[in-house]
């Protein structure tokens, strides 16, 4: 049985409502940095396109500012993708707009992908896919931690070595059941935490979200050098 089988809907949220301000550079600033070219394209439309790849992801809804005025040019002419002018101040404002907008219902499914991670391969949200499909409650894409990580002691100074026997560096997408990702984040928006990502709104909640191995192409641009190295794979 396939998804397309089920009454299930598989949508994914791309949040690109922020300017990435580390990411500038050289006067830059003032474009945000989702529509930056990299490899011929902005980045939020190759970000687009890798989840287009994948045919069970049903609608992608791109979710952007009201003010922004670059979105619908950026995106045209691709398939089963809404751009939708409903961000917020925040991710978590961001997503939570997109998700209420979306109109899924609690056991539909919703991936969440960032705009900076334009390289992520077809077999690792394949995996992800897959794997969450089989399960209640979602997870996220991720890779072991492979450096020596060092604590700060807010001086400037090491503290102490952390153990990365058990740590993984989070990536996206992270695919949940629309219902429970809905009820985390307006549970992290009452009690105004700061999330980085959707896996942190549920764990709040109490899941414990599949962890499944990303890759190392699915890095997220960030800083001004990182779109040099990214651009050699896309």
């Amino acid at each position: 049985m396939t998804l397309f089988d089920t009454p299930f809907r598989l949508v994914a949220l791309v949040p690109a409502a922020g300017v990435g301000m580390r990411a500038s550079v050289h006067g830059e600033g003032s474009i945000p940095k989702q529509y930056r070219i990299i490899a011929g394209q902005p980045m939020l439309r190759h970000a687009v396109l890798a989840l287009l790849r994948d045919p069970r992801v049903q609608e992608v809804h791109v979710v952007v500012s009201p003010e922004d005025d670059r979105a619908q040019a950026v995106l045209a002419g691709l398939p089963r993708t809404l751009c939708c002018p409903v961000g917020g101040a925040t991710r978590t404002d961001t997503v939570l707009n997109g998700l209420k907008q979306a109109g899924l219902a609690p056991q539909d499914w919703v991936l969440v992908h960032d705009a900076a991670r334009p390289g992520l391969p077809q077999e690792a949200l394949g995996r992800l896919i897959d794997a969450c499909l089989k399960d209640g409650v979602g997870g996220l894409l991720a890779m072991p931690v492979a450096d020596t990580v060092k604590y700060d002691d807010q001086q400037g100074r090491v503290a102490r070595t952390i153990d990365r026997a058990q740590l993984w560096a989070a990536q996206t997408p992270q695919m949940f059941r629309a219902g429970l990702l809905l009820q985390a984040l307006l549970q992290a928006q009452t009690c105004k935490e700061v999330l980085t990502d959707e896996a942190q709104a549920m764990e709040a909640a109490g899941f414990h979200p599949l962890l499944i191995p990303g890759s190392g192409r699915n890095a997220k641009i960030t800083w001004p050098d990182d779109f040099a190295w990214v651009e050699t794979w896309l």
